[in-house]
C-alpha cells in the first residue's frame, strides 16, 4: 500500500480547553512599558501569558515517578525531554516533505537544517544521565515493568519517516487504535528519502520507474542509480547546486541521528551491560543490530566514488 499524501504536522495546543492567548501589540508593550517606568508588568486579569502560551505548569506536574530514588527524576524528565525531541524533529522533518513535494529545495533547507539541530540537542540529553550506573538504576528499574522506551509511539514515527521500516514494530500499539492507525500510516507513506528520490527525478536525473512506484511500506533498498545521482550532483560546488546543498543537510541529519543510536547504545551499556531490556528486546544486541541500518543510504555510499 502506498500513501503519498501528506498530513499537516499536528500542532494543536496542549490544553484545547485554554483560552486562547492574544499577543500584544508593539503599541501596547510601549505603553505598558512607559506606565512601568522599565520594570516588568506584575499584575495580569487572568492566567500568567507566559503559562498560557508555554504550558509551564501543566510540563511541570507529568513528573510523576514510582520511588523515592532521586535519580528516578533525572531518568525521568530525560526521557520527557527526549520525547519532545522526536517530535520536534519529526515536526520539521514533515515541513521538509512538503516543500520537497512542491519542488522547493532551497526552502525545504531551512526545517532540515533545524531538524539536524534538534537532533544535536537530543543527543546531548544523554549527558545528564552519565552518572547512572547499574547500582543507580536497578533502584527504581522494576518499578517499571514491562515499560522500555523501545515503546515509544514518537520515536517510531521518526524511524518511519527517516526509513527504517519495520512493520512489527506498530504491533505494541495495537490496542491503543488511534495510535495505531497513526503508526500504520507512517509506516506506509513515502519516507524523507523516498521523496528526496522522487525530486532527483524530476531534476532529470535517472531514477528506474519502478523506484518510484514501489512500495514504501517496505523499507527502501539502496540503488546504484540513486548513487550516481549523487555522485553528479557533487561534481559542481557552484552557489546555486541546491541539490549538493540539500545533500549535506540530509548527511547532517543522517550523522546526528547516528549519534543518537551510538549514545544510546553506550547509555545502556553504562547503566545495565548486556542485561535484558525491560520491554523484552535483546537490550545491547539489538541497539548494535539497528545501528547497521542506515539512514540515507545512497548519500554515504557515493562518496566513495567522488
Amino acid at each position: 500500500m502506498k500513501s503519498t499524501e501528506l498530513a499537516e504536522p499536528d500542532v494543536r495546543p496542549a490544553d484545547p480547553s485554554a483560552p486562547a492567548v492574544r499577543p500584544a501589540t508593539a503599541d501596547e508593550r510601549e505603553r505598558r512599558a512607559a506606565a512601568n517606568a522599565g520594570e516588568p508588568t506584575v499584575e495580569f486579569t487572568d492566567r500568567v501569558p507566559y503559562d498560557a502560551y508555554v504550558h509551564a505548569s501543566t510540563l511541570h506536574s507529568l513528573q510523576q515517578t514510582l520511588s523515592k530514588d532521586p535519580g528516578e527524576m533525572s531518568f525521568l524528565m530525560v526521557s520527557q525531554i527526549m520525547e519532545l525531541y522526536f517530535g520536534l524533529t519529526r515536526f520539521e522533518l514533515l515541513e521538509t516533505q512538503r516543500l520537497l513535494r512542491a519542488d522547493d529545495v532551497w526552502g525545504a533547507l531551512a526545517p532540515l537544517r533545524r531538524a539536524a539541530l534538534h537532533l544535536e540537542g537530543l543527543n546531548a540529553s544523554w549527558q545528564t544521565l552519565r552518572w547512572m550506573t547499574p547500582a543507580d538504576f536497578n533502584r527504581f528499574r522494576d518499578l517499571l515493568g514491562e515499560g522500555s522506551g523501545f515503546q515509544s509511539a514518537m520515536y517510531r514515527h521518526l524511524e518511519f519517516l527517516l526509513g527504517l521500516k519495520t512493520p512489527s514494530l506498530v504491533r505494541p500499539f495495537r490496542r491503543q487504535t488511534e495510535v495505531y492507525a497513526e503508526l500504520v500510516e507512517s509506516l506506509e507513506a513515502p519516507s524523507l528519502w523516498d521523496d528526496v528520490i522522487a525530486v532527483l527525478a524530476r531534476r532529470g536525473h535517472a531514477i528506474p520507474q519502478a523506484l518510484l512506484d514501489r512500495d514504501t511500506a517496505e523499507e527502501h533498498e539502496p540503488h546504484p542509480a540513486v548513487e550516481q545521482a549523487w555522485v553528479r550532483i557533487y561534481e559542481h560546488n557552484t552557489p546555486d547546486n541546491h541539490l549538493r546543498m540539500l545533500g549535506e543537510a540530509l548527511t547532517e541529519v543522517a550523522e546526528q541521528y547516528g549519534d543518537w543510536r551510538y549514545r544510546h547504545l553506550k547509555a545502556v551499556q553504562r547503566s545495565m551491560g548486556a542485561k535484558v531490556g525491560s520491554g523484552g528486546s535483546a537490550g545491547v544486541t539489538w541497539l548494535q543490530r539497528s545501528m547497521a541500518r542506515v539512514v540515507f543510504p545512497e548519500i554515504w555510499s557515493a562518496r566513495t566514488s567522488m
